[in-house]
């Protein structure tokens, strides 16, 4: 699984989460009617151990292309982005290009370790005009 992208149009009552447990980074839609009660709460502290970064990126404004690669930095496919979706990038290689002007916000596990948390490389996605699975699940 390289990604997985939650549209837009996506609704769904209660709690979803789309992530297995044992991913590092966890991803849920929440829908609830008005005067439900969530308890109050605090995170208890658990150790965790991860090993990749994974990524949320929510898209507020504009078009993204993201480019997916295997773990050998192999193109396999692209697919586009809009305003409202979301995406969780979970494994492989990922590039973008910026369609139009476009507002995101990014979500990962941290602290950031600089230059050791990525290694980047020259990316070969096709031109813009030959996007692949445009609109489909990733």
């Amino acid at each position: 699984m390289l990604a997985m992208i939650i549209r837009s149009s996506f609704t769904a009552d209660g709690v979803n989460f789309f992530t297995p447990n044992d991913f590092s980074q966890q991803l849920a839609y929440m829908r609830h009617r008005a005067g439900r009660v969530i308890d109050a709460h605090v995170h208890n502290p658990v150790m965790r151990e991860v090993h990749y970064t994974l990524e949320v990126l929510f898209i507020r404004k504009g078009r993204l292309r993201v480019d997916f690669y295997d773990k050998e930095q192999n193109y396999l496919e692209s697919r586009e982005l809009a305003e409202g979706d979301t995406i969780l990038l979970v494994e492989g290689g990922h590039g973008f290009e910026v369609i139009e002007e476009v507002e995101m916000i990014e979500v990962k596990q941290g602290p950031y370790a600089g230059d050791a948390d990525k290694t980047r490389f020259e990316g070969s996605a096709p031109m813009l005009g030959k996007l692949i699975g445009k609109g489909q699940k990733g």
